[in-house]
């Protein structure tokens, strides 16, 4: 995962990188390293963001309320 994939993902679900810190108990510092001194993003990372995002999908599709146009 890039930085630009993990920025993309986070605003898709409307997190901010401290949101995700907190979430999956990261320090704060480390999306630091990963941005600015070049440290790889481990895998589990684009995995949890993923499942996230099929969790908001499929909130959206099922649970949401529908709008139902007249």
């Amino acid at each position: 995962m890039t930085i630009e994939e993990l920025d993309k993902a986070l605003a898709a679900l409307d997190w901010k990188i401290s949101d995700f810190c907190r979430a999956t108990g990261l320090h704060r510092n480390t999306p630091s390293r990963w941005r600015n001194d070049g440290v790889e993003i481990p895998v589990w990372v684009a995995k949890h963001l993923a499942l996230l995002l099929d969790v908001k999908r499929l909130h959206g599709e099922y649970i949401a309320p529908q709008v139902i146009e007249v």
